[in-house]
């Protein structure tokens, strides 16, 4: 079973009920924290599940079926499990055996509900979209605690159909399987909420005041996406672009020194730009030798940041003459992130509590 927390106490008025009356459990709220997932082991089966549910979503793949189903299960599908896994090994949760994005957002889910604690009512439990605890399951215990109302925060600062659409999707599915349906509501976007802008900022400043040298250059990296997905409309290029300028603002760093860049690029098709990795090789032959990484668009530190950017961005600026390099680490749940969570579920609950 996943490991919620929620705030204890809380007792429905059953004084008006007869005695045959089943015991019924109501008028709760849950709170739900979904991220995007992490494999249930390092292995090739387990890594193989996990590649085929995420390459398998119709919003994170938009090839037509004919072309994409060939090509994920009889190339990708036989290679890519044993070469991500060795990958997954590197940045393991050993003690837990578990994917780091997994033990931080449940410490996320801990802390939230410790901070609510004055509300009995409210039960915070989390979920992922791919693997487990499954989205379904943790909205099936919810309504089974008496959670008549629900509010789904999906942890990305910026909007895209491949991570809060694909989150919400999946949590529609499992309410469209309910006889009673609670009411629902979903946290939008926070990419340019002051409480996260200030957050973001203030991670910098301490980052930087620990560091042994000042950077030349410092890059603010988004996970990619295709090119063709911003011409079809999706806001993350833009708001991407948002949170990189209110961040240098709110630090007062100079234009010319910030960079805003895009990384973790899959297959061979344009995706935004301009590259994560390819900036840092420039900058590196060009001769900066102090740069220093951030990724504001990460809520917990994963597979893309602790082996991308911190292992693989490292190695690059490092083989071509960097000297000083450093990867500022996301949020997390440390208490300026878990400022963050709780900012924004205390706003969207207004009403319910």
């Amino acid at each position: 079973m996943n490991e919620m927390t929620r705030a204890s106490g809380f007792k429905a008025d059953t004084s008006t009920w007869p005695a045959d009356h089943p015991d019924v459990k109501y008028r709760r709220i849950g709170v739900l924290l979904l991220n995007l997932g992490t494999p249930d082991g390092t292995s090739y089966w387990p890594m193989r599940r996990y590649l085929h549910e995420f390459l398998s979503d119709r919003r994170v793949i938009e090839v037509p079926r004919w072309i994409w189903w060939p090509l994920l299960n009889l190339v990708i599908l036989t290679t890519r499990p044993s070469r991500k896994g060795k990958d997954y090994e590197t940045i393991w949760n050993k003690e837990r055996d578990e994917g780091p994005l997994k033990t931080i957002t449940r410490n996320q889910a801990s802390a939230l509900a410790e901070r609510l604690g004055s509300h009995p009512e409210i039960i915070v439990d989390w979920a992922m979209r791919y693997a487990n605890p499954s989205t379904e399951s943790r909205l099936n215990y919810l309504q089974e605690q008496g959670c008549e109302k629900i509010l789904l925060l999906p942890l990305y600062p910026q909007y895209a159909a491949a991570t809060s659409a694909t989150a919400c999707d999946q949590a529609f599915r499992a309410l469209m399987k309910m006889r009673w349906q609670p009411a629902v509501r979903v946290a939008p976007r926070y990419h340019d909420d002051p409480a996260y802008i200030g957050a973001i900022a203030r991670s910098i400043e301490r980052h930087l005041a620990g560091l042994d040298f000042k950077p030349e250059k410092l890059i603010a990296t988004f996970h990619g996406m295709p090119q063709a997905y911003l011409d079809k409309g999706d806001p993350y290029h833009c708001q991407c672009q948002k949170t990189s300028r209110l961040v240098r603002e709110r630090l007062g760093y100079p234009k010319d020194d910030w960079l805003t860049t895009f990384q973790s690029r899959f297959g061979n098709d344009p995706w935004l730009q301009p590259y994560t990795d390819h900036t840092v090789e420039r900058l590196a032959k060009e001769g900066v030798r102090k740069l220093t990484l951030v990724a504001p668009g990460f809520s917990a530190d994963c597979l893309e940041t602790l082996e991308e950017l911190e292992g693989e961005n490292r190695e690059i600026f490092e083989h071509n003459g960097g000297e000083k390099f450093s990867y500022v680490p996301a949020l997390n749940d440390s208490d300026l992130g878990n400022d963050v969570i709780e900012a924004i579920v205390r706003r969207e609950l207004m009403g319910w509590i």
